[in-house]
């Protein structure tokens, strides 16, 4: 017993000191030649790795931007200066999933846990969406009393507008895209503020546009909304069953206190549902699409809406799932996957995740892990591939929908949603209204994203290792999905509480409607003046 408390003990203070020696590395400058080795380090990972770095970009030309940023290099500076830097650089790739991160501070389980004592931080509180150059609060989460669709004027003293700009200069969309920064940067504002500043706020100064004056407010970490102090319904075990069942089901967001994805029937004669899906990610979604078309079948619906605005993706069997039952014949819903090398795979993050039970598990598993996804890609032509179970024909579901389907698209509907959204597009099954997708139409490199940390500066590369790419394309290259109709929405659509691209397509349902209605009455009179004449 002694013997263990005592390698407890030195593991712990080990622990501490290792991180205690990673954060204070994360302020000190770093030598002009260690950072220029980071540069030719990113870039032979990126080549090693990513199969589609020249999609957008020439060689010729990637090759001169990674050695003019490595020449441009003549003074010491911090791993988040240098992130500033490098990001801009790999942003020409033209790849969305390619993230570029600096370190943040490292925090012991001690600081963890304090930190949670002290509640959620302050961008945790607030939900933002950036319109018309302009970043309002769409949610409030906070002890404050601030409307939803209030304007930032400033934080902390800075313009929004300013920063997103700033921020945009370090992201990729997919291709020549546009429309997904703003979409993305106004979604996840707060994480690339604490980002650029290198720390994670625990309180914030917003100067907010009311009607009469612009006033200031202080939002800072705060157990508020947390119900820690409200008194818990014990429930039974049949009772604890049921309420996990529906939060899988749902995708229950205990933080937000919302589903991730619903179903809502829009007209007394149940003719209309609208599919919320704000991720394709969360609980059992196989199990929600299962109920749900069962639901449109009973229900005899003839209009299905499926809104994936601001949907940033996720898990490709959910899409391929979902598009079984939108289609009536047997489908190809993606191509084998591309990658690199043979040896592609083999750099997924196997051991990541999992307490000591799972990784002495993985441990065992690792032989027969590595040995299949080696022998899986195989060589075609000039590229190797391997394929997946969406690569192969499937037939439809049984009770798939046969009624009219409109899509929602914005510049945030991204990754898999774009993937579905391409083939829904190429087999004309839907007809799309809102903005151009921030997800290339073509696909994009995804699936397994290993991350790379540079040796000396710690910014960290998450490299896609695969070309993900949908069975229908198009001949626009790095573009999104074009909607057939065109709505952008405004601030003042918001403060007024109006979905242009849902009051669109409801105009055309009833248009559509009132056409059917006309046909008949014409038909009946048509069938009435037959009879008369015989």
């Amino acid at each position: 017993m002694k013997k263990l408390l005592l390698f407890t003990s030195v593991s712990l203070f080990l622990s501490c000191q290792s991180i205690k020696q990673f954060n204070e590395g994360l302020s000190q400058p770093i030598a002009v030649s260690k950072l220029q080795s980071d540069v030719d380090y990113s870039y032979k990972k990126l080549k090693q790795l990513h199969p589609k770095l020249y999609w957008y970009i020439s060689k010729e030309k990637l090759d001169y931007k990674f050695d003019s940023l490595k020449k441009s290099i003549q003074k010491p500076m911090t791993g988040l200066a240098f992130y500033k830097e490098l990001s801009q650089v790999v942003k020409t790739i033209g790849q969305g999933h390619l993230g570029i991160y600096p370190s943040l501070k490292k925090l012991s389980k001690k600081e963890q846990n304090l930190l949670k004592k002290k509640g959620k931080s302050p961008f945790v509180q607030l939900d933002f969406e950036f319109l018309d150059d302009k970043l309002i609060i769409t949610k409030n989460r906070s002890r404050h009393d601030i409307k939803e669709m209030t304007e930032i004027v400033s934080i902390n003293n800075e313009s929004p507008s300013k920063l997103i700009k700033m921020y945009a200069a370090r992201i990729s969309s997919d291709g020549y895209n546009t429309t997904f920064y703003n979409r993305y940067l106004g979604k996840s504002f707060g994480m690339f503020y604490n980002l650029d500043k290198g720390k994670v706020h625990d309180s914030i100064q917003l100067l907010l546009k009311f009607e009469d004056k612009d006033s200031l407010f202080i939002i800072k970490r705060d157990t508020f909304g947390n119900n820690s102090k409200e008194s818990k319904i014990k429930l039974s075990k049949k009772e604890v069953k049921e309420k996990n069942k529906f939060n899988s089901k749902y995708g229950y967001n205990k933080d937000t206190k919302t589903v991730t994805r619903e179903l809502k029937f829009i007209e007394n004669d149940s003719s209309t549902a609208i599919m919320t899906i704000k991720q394709f990610n969360n609980g059992d979604a196989i199990e929600f699409y299962k109920e749900s078309f069962d639901k449109l079948a009973d229900a005899k619906a003839k209009n299905l809406i499926i809104d994936l605005r601001n949907n940033p993706g996720g898990r490709l069997f959910e899409i391929g799932d979902l598009y079984g039952y939108l289609v009536n014949e047997p489908f190809v819903f993606i191509d084998n996957y591309e990658v690199v090398s043979r040896t592609s795979k083999l750099h997924v993050d196997y051991f990541k995740g999992g307490g000591p039970i799972v990784k002495f598990f993985k441990i065992l598993g690792a032989p027969f892990f590595y040995t299949i996804n080696f022998f899986k890609v195989r060589k075609e032509e000039d590229k190797f591939v391997f394929g997946t179970r969406f690569s192969k024909p499937k037939n439809p579901k049984p009770n798939n929908f046969k009624g009219k389907v409109y899509v929602l698209i914005n510049g945030g509907s991204f990754s898999a949603s774009s993937i579905i959204s391409s083939n829904l597009k190429s087999s004309k099954r839907a007809f799309f209204v809102g903005e151009e997708t921030g997800g290339a139409y073509n696909g994009t490199v995804a699936a397994n994203m290993p991350l790379v940390q540079l040796p000396n500066s710690k910014v960290n590369l998450k490299i896609g290792l695969a070309v993900v790419s949908p069975f229908g394309k198009t001949d626009v290259v790095g573009r999104g999905i074009f909607p057939d109709k065109e709505i952008i929405p405004t601030i003042e659509d918001r403060k007024n509480k109006i979905d242009p691209e849902l009051n669109w397509v409801l105009d055309d349902i009833r248009r559509e409607k009132e056409v059917e209605e006309l046909l008949k009455i014409k038909k009946t009179e048509t069938d009435e003046n037959t009879e008369k004449n015989h």
